[in-house]
C-alpha cells in the first residue's frame, strides 16, 4: 500500500527520486518495472508494471467509437510510458508528460494505496483549496466516518 505525501524536486534531466521509504515495496511489487501515466485531472500515474496491467486490459477492451472512453484511453494508455528505477532510484518523467500536468521542477507525490499521483506543486494546492468548499461527498460515501 502507497500512502503518504512527499514534496520533491525534478532534477535538471526531469528525473524524479522516489523518497526510499517507498523504493523497496515499488521494486518488490514491480520487478522494477514501473509505469507513468496521465490522467485527466492533469496530474501522473506511476503504477508498479503488475499493478498496472489490470487497468490497462480494460482500458484496451473499451470501443474506440465511442468518443468518452477514446478520450480516456488516449490518456491513460497513449501516455503511458514503461521505465525503472535507476541506480540512485530516479525515473526519467518524459518532456510529454511534464508538459501535460504543467511539471516544471517542484512535484507533489502522493500515495493512493496501488499507485502514486505526481502533481505539479501549483496544481496540488489547487486541489487542497477545494477542500472544505462543499459539505456533499462524493456517492457511495454518505455514511462514511472517520
Amino acid at each position: 500500500m502507497f500512502q503518504g505525501a512527499a514534496q520533491l524536486s525534478l532534477d535538471a534531466k526531469g528525473r524524479l527520486v522516489v523518497p526510499t521509504r517507498h523504493r523497496d515495496r515499488l521494486l518488490s511489487e514491480s520487478q522494477s518495472k514501473l509505469v507513468l501515466t496521465a490522467h485527466p485531472h492533469r496530474c501522473l500515474l506511476l503504477y508498479p508494471a503488475p499493478a498496472w496491467e489490470p487497468i490497462r486490459a480494460r482500458m484496451l477492451g473499451f470501443s474506440s467509437f465511442d468518443p468518452q472512453t477514446s478520450l480516456w484511453k488516449r490518456l491513460l494508455v497513449g501516455f503511458a510510458e514503461e521505465l525503472e528505477l535507476d541506480a540512485s532510484g530516479r525515473v526519467l518523467v518524459s518532456p510529454e508528460l511534464r508538459k501535460f500536468a504543467g511539471i516544471d521542477r517542484q512535484v507533489m507525490m502522493v500515495g493512493q494505496g496501488s499507485h502514486f499521483e505526481v502533481w505539479s506543486t501549483e496544481a496540488w494546492d489547487a486541489q487542497l483549496a477545494t477542500l472544505g468548499q462543499s459539505d456533499t461527498l462524493p456517492p457511495g460515501m454518505e455514511n462514511f466516518a472517520l
